[in-house]
């Protein structure tokens, strides 16, 4: 069969073409079509079977995720001792982890729209994080997975500070890259509720503060009521208590940063997750779509437990595909994702948590310093042919 090289990688193939053990995959029109249609059928066949399970499910859910914000609320009432001090954190730690991940990020999402019930849509819910979820819904949910790994247009690469792939030029401010990025998961909450500001415009001169006066206006209110919730209020209420019960919100907000800053990134920017141009993404079709999201993300391996504790954003691969699928269903349909992904002969990137933070971590090293100074591990090439190959008369 006679494959038409298009420019759809153009830029993975010119990283990797100078090494010897690049791995070039070829793909016809009809193939990723038909990969397209493959997919929308495991997808129709999800979304007809949602049903009792799922809502059993999420409400199990958000029953555990309030039983451990109560037991670490109660437990900062003995913060004198230090066992139940750190049990409150603990418990705090998972309640919030639980409310951005599983139940949060995915609610948004309008994964459990079909449910129709007014609490639990992505039209009316709001999380327990500093970020407004009108605003978050616009970065991520629009932005970042129509526009997934899509250089200029993607701002979930790099987050504005830091320097996320080779083609991005560099400059002595990435020196600090390893800074950054260390700073960025510490704050991680900060860093997602400025992110529609596109702070990194307005320091250039190009977007005015009347563009931006309504973000500002809803980040105030949001972000008030978080501080005063957790810095004031509860704090307050345990009375004598309130410097450790302070130190305890402190760390339970530090360690739901860390942990979702940690599984983030890891989704989206270890080895061998692609990044494209507009040019190459430009009125590609419903099967160059999904074939870019499977190309951008990556998977980590894990229990049960470790799954619903990612939010099954674990499954990176799958949510960028069926981003509106409830998550719980993501374990069961990566066997058939990772099944499609062998017989069109495609990667599947997945691997431990430790492998892929790792390999995260030294890509952000890596990225601080010229690209001529560096080597790029990047060495599978995906060739598509962009429109159909035409008949000879």
């Amino acid at each position: 069969m006679a494959i038409q090289i298009s420019d759809f990688y153009r830029a993975a193939q010119a990283k990797s073409s100078s090494k010897s053990d690049t791995v070039e995959i070829n793909l016809s029109y009809e193939q990723v079509e038909q990969l397209g249609r493959d997919l929308d059928a495991l997808r129709a066949r999800v979304v007809a079977d949602l049903g009792d399970s799922d809502r059993e499910y999420i409400y199990s859910i958000i029953k555990a995720q309030r039983g451990f914000e109560v037991a670490g609320r109660a437990l900062m009432y003995l913060g004198f001792f230090p066992p139940a001090w750190l049990a409150a954190v603990g418990a705090l730690s998972v309640s919030k982890i639980l409310d951005n991940m599983e139940i949060g990020h995915n609610v948004m999402h309008g994964q459990y729209d079909w449910m129709r019930e007014d609490t639990y849509n992505s039209r009316e819910f709001e999380w327990d994080t500093v970020c407004p979820a009108d605003q978050w819904k616009h970065s991520h949910n629009y932005m970042h997975h129509t526009f997934t790994n899509v250089l200029g247009e993607d701002r979930d690469i790099g987050y504005g500070i830091l320097r996320m792939d080779r083609d991005q030029k560099w400059n002595p401010y990435y020196l600090g890259n390893l800074f950054y990025a260390t700073a960025l998961m510490v704050f991680f909450e900060w860093g997602v509720m400025l992110h529609d500001l596109e702070v990194e415009r307005i320091v250039a001169g190009e977007r005015k503060w009347s563009d931006v006066k309504g973000l500002v206006k809803g980040m105030w209110r949001k972000a008030s009521r978080q501080v005063l919730k957790d810095y004031v209020v509860f704090p307050a209420l345990s009375g004598p208590l309130f410097l450790s019960t302070l130190a305890g919100n402190v760390t339970a907000n530090f360690v739901r940063n860390l942990w979702t800053y940690s599984i983030i990134f890891c989704g989206h920017f270890p080895s061998g997750a692609q990044t494209f141009t507009a040019e190459e993404c430009a009125d590609e079709t419903k099967g160059q779509w999904y074939l870019r999201q499977m190309l951008g993300s990556a998977n980590i391996e894990g229990s049960e437990l470790f799954h619903i504790m990612s939010g099954n954003l674990s499954h990176q691969i799958e949510h960028h595909l069926f981003p509106d699928i409830p998550a719980n269903r993501y374990p069961e349909m990566s066997a058939e994702v990772r099944e499609i992904c062998e017989r069109y002969g495609l990667p599947y990137n997945t691997g431990s948590l430790r492998g892929q933070l790792g390999s995260t971590w030294k890509k952000i090293a890596k990225l601080s310093l010229p690209n001529s100074w560096t080597r790029d591990d990047n060495n599978i090439v995906v060739n598509i042919e962009r429109t159909p190959a035409k008949v000879a008369g």
